[in-house]
């Protein structure tokens, strides 16, 4: 094999095509309410880490779990990256009209792109949070919150941070 290139060989990488069972796709017997995406800071230096929470409500009459994910999407990148990343996930059980405030750590790692190395970029970014990926389609109402952060400084290989 000598073509290497992840174009039109995983779901990350399909273009706008959307894969049929996306991750994190399925059912729930309640409602979950996003609200309140905070990102900290909302301008951070190129080898930083990012701060993010968010509050989870299970607007629903029975008690559940939902999988909240935050998936990474570069707006202007100097090679071919993900449409969005998986960057973190957590399962969380909420009792009927329950509601949770949740912290994550975004690292500067996980915004590293491949080019003969791994590096940092600088540039805008937008972060989702939500119980399913960005532009999913389901039977079953769930948003997804986003907002935007950006990244200051020069870019630099990772292993220099």
């Amino acid at each position: 094999m000598e073509n290497y290139t992840m174009e039109g060989r995983t779901y990350r990488y399909y273009g706008q095509e959307a894969p049929l069972y996306p991750f994190g796709y399925g059912l729930s017997y309640t409602t979950f309410r996003y609200r309140d995406l905070v990102l900290s800071p909302p301008v951070l230096p190129v080898c930083a880490n990012l701060s993010v929470s968010v509050v989870l409500e299970n607007t629903g009459l029975r008690d559940s779990e939902e999988v909240v994910q935050l998936y990474l999407r570069w707006e202007h990148s100097s090679v071919p990256v993900p449409r969005w990343q998986l960057v973190a996930f957590r399962r969380v059980a909420l009792l009927a009209g329950q509601e949770a405030k949740l912290s994550f750590q975004v690292l500067a790692e996980q915004r590293a792109v491949w080019a003969q190395d791994w590096h940092l970029e600088p540039g805008t970014f937008t972060l989702f949070a939500g119980g399913q990926q960005p532009g999913q389609k389901t039977r079953a109402p769930s948003e997804v919150l986003s907002a935007q952060f950006s990244v200051t400084g020069t870019a630099r290989p990772l292993r220099a941070c």
